[in-house]
């Protein structure tokens, strides 16, 4: 009987390998990080770094927007001002209604300036004032300005709406926002003395610049910090006093509001 040698290299096994890389002569194997490997790697490695970095970004983005959104810039172009009711000196406004009443209520700009407040009212139904008189006082956690009255007359009632949503007085301050109605006593002798259409246009203008001169003066005595209200290019934020200190609402109330 022939004896098969296992260890010559070509028997049968062997063999059968040696065909199998005849095959594969024709192929060659590179190995990836013999070429582009690395530079593949890096990429992905600066990808994966750079992924949350732009998440943070983004997200910094936003909040910048939002921040910028809810405190735009104060300008002449944004107030409302209805050209069909008269503004009186100290920020409030009045309109004669065809029952012969008049509603009376805050003028966009003095509530752009304090941000969100609440009203406390100061007369009831059935009050007499005279204009001029404490009509009501506005209220944002705890720093407080006396409201007077525009005209004279009978207090008729209050806004209710206002005791269940305050929001009404900054949303809708010539509609749904109204403060009081009351029944002048002496509107024709009064009304001069107020600003009806384009001389209130201009009147409320000169009162915004006359307020930025205000913070100007004022704010940097109690708080350099509080400067920060005004905005590239120098304009002023909305909702400026309400990060304002309390001495510096007693300043508004005076130098402002009552001078």
């Amino acid at each position: 009987m022939k004896k098969i040698n296992n260890n010559n290299p070509l028997s049968d096994v062997n063999i059968g390998e040696h065909k199998k890389l005849k095959k594969m002569d024709g192929f060659s194997y590179n190995n990836i990080f013999d070429t582009k490997g690395i530079e593949y790697i890096v990429i992905i490695a600066f990808l994966l770094l750079l992924i949350p970095f732009w998440l943070a970004l983004n997200r910094q983005v936003k909040i910048t927007e939002r921040i910028q959104k809810a405190w735009g810039i104060l300008s002449a172009s944004i107030l409302k001002i209805p050209q069909g009711i008269f503004y009186s000196k100290n920020h409030t406004w009045a309109y004669l209604e065809k029952s012969g009443t008049a509603k009376v209520g805050l003028d966009d700009l003095l509530l752009r300036i304090t941000g969100e407040v609440s009203v406390r009212n100061m007369k009831n139904p059935g009050d007499k004032i005279t204009k001029g008189d404490l009509l009501a006082e506005i209220d944002q956690n705890g720093r407080t300005l006396t409201i007077s009255s525009p005209i004279s007359g009978i207090v008729v009632n209050s806004n209710p709406a206002l005791e269940l949503n305050k929001e009404l007085l900054n949303q809708d301050p010539y509609g749904k926002g109204w403060i009081y109605d009351i029944k002048p006593s002496d509107w024709v002798a009064e009304m001069p003395s107020c600003y009806l259409a384009e001389d209130a246009t201009d009147w409320l203008k000169v009162e915004l610049s006359r307020y930025k001169d205000f913070i100007a003066t004022n704010a940097q005595k109690y708080s350099p910090e509080t400067m920060t209200v005004l905005q590239d290019g120098g304009e002023l934020s909305e909702n400026s006093l309400s990060v304002m200190p309390d001495e510096l609402w007693k300043d508004f109330q005076k130098e402002f509001l009552n001078p």
